[in-house]
């Protein structure tokens, strides 16, 4: 298994908190920390050989509830470029045009100068030709449409914009608590 993939972590109401290595899920394992899990016990983890000549394997699940306090997310997420850009696609909301992420740049929708604020909801990803075209000013005043909504991800959408190795189980799981947002069906399948 490629160690990139990471497993789920969910509290013991079922709500996701963050990805876990396989090393931390281990030690969940090891302590017994693990209630219930989803899926297929798709990560093997090998251990030592014993002395009586036993190696030691270890099947973990790619989605695991482990038990604690029930997680309270209702907190923004982290907004950072790389999460804002996967929110975007990698597309400039002002011409519609693919980019590395080299050449993107934060645009605030309302620009700081103008009281706008550093907020998912304020912010969207932009080529840095259409950010410096825009500049100060507000879509309307630049006279340039924006393509999409800028939105907050909840907790399900951030943990899939965190992830670049998310598998079909897991996928399935956060998709299934996506908010109903046209932006979002119109990439991710």
């Amino acid at each position: 298994m490629d160690t990139a993939h990471k497993i789920l972590k969910l509290d013991k109401s079922g709500k996701p908190v963050r990805w876990l290595t396989t090393e931390e899920a281990v030690i969940l394992h090891v302590k017994q920390q693990i209630l219930w899990s989803i899926g297929e016990k798709t990560f093997v983890m090998r251990g030592g050989i014993s002395r009586t000549g036993q190696r030691s394997i270890i099947y973990l699940p790619s989605i695991m509830a482990v038990d604690g306090k029930v997680q309270d997310k209702s907190n923004a997420p982290p907004l950072k470029n790389i999460y804002l850009f996967r929110r975007d696609y990698f597309i400039c909301m002002y011409c519609g045009k693919q980019f590395g992420y080299s050449d993107l740049s934060r645009d605030h929708v309302k620009p700081k100068c103008l009281g706008g604020k550093d907020h998912w909801t304020n912010v969207v990803t932009a080529c840095k030709r259409c950010n410096m075209r825009k500049g100060n000013k507000t879509p309307e005043e630049a006279d340039m449409e924006l393509l999409a909504v800028p939105f907050q991800p909840n907790i399900y959408e951030f943990l899939y914009l965190a992830n670049h190795h998310v598998l079909v189980d897991q996928m399935e799981f956060l998709r299934n608590r996506f908010s109903n947002r046209p932006h979002w069906e119109m990439f991710v399948h």
